[in-house]
């Protein structure tokens, strides 16, 4: 990929992120980052316990504040995993620590937004150059952009 290609995608990176940040405003501060927000994090979290205990084949283990189930068959996540609560849920491949430094910020969304986060990532889109959530994760931590 070339350097004005890469310098274009950044920038319009950083204007969906900024419209996102805009939007977050007209959210109602006792959803975000709160007891509610809270409770939507526990919710995502057994929802990825219960689909990862179901699933997986492979080890889980405690990585970059993440519980990582590996072994999971490719029609239960999408793309390279994904990331429900505190739990990365993702194939027979050892995550390495960029990915896992993408997931930890997903992690950290949905302790922002709990029950929100599946409705708002959903509505960002599935093209990972111009969603947010993916965005500021880091699009190449996620191995979306080459570093």
């Amino acid at each position: 990929m070339r350097s004005a290609d890469l310098d274009a995608i950044r920038a319009e990176a950083a204007a969906i992120v900024e419209r996102g940040r805009r939007f977050d405003g007209r959210i109602p501060a006792v959803l975000l980052r709160s007891p509610i927000s809270r409770i939507g994090y526990a919710w995502g979290c057994a929802i990825g316990w219960i689909w990862g205990g179901l699933w997986s084949t492979g080890p889980v283990e405690r990585r970059e504040g993440l519980w990582v189930f590996r072994g999971m068959p490719a029609w239960t996540f999408a793309r390279g995993g994904v990331c429900v609560g505190g739990c990365y849920l993702t194939g027979d491949a050892v995550p390495d620590e960029r990915v896992l430094r993408h997931e930890a910020v997903h992690k950290r969304q949905w302790l922002r937004y709990g029950f929100l986060m599946p409705v708002l990532y959903l509505c960002a889109g599935r093209d990972p150059l111009r969603n947010r959530f993916e965005i500021e994760a880091g699009l190449e931590d996620g191995h979306y952009l080459p570093r």
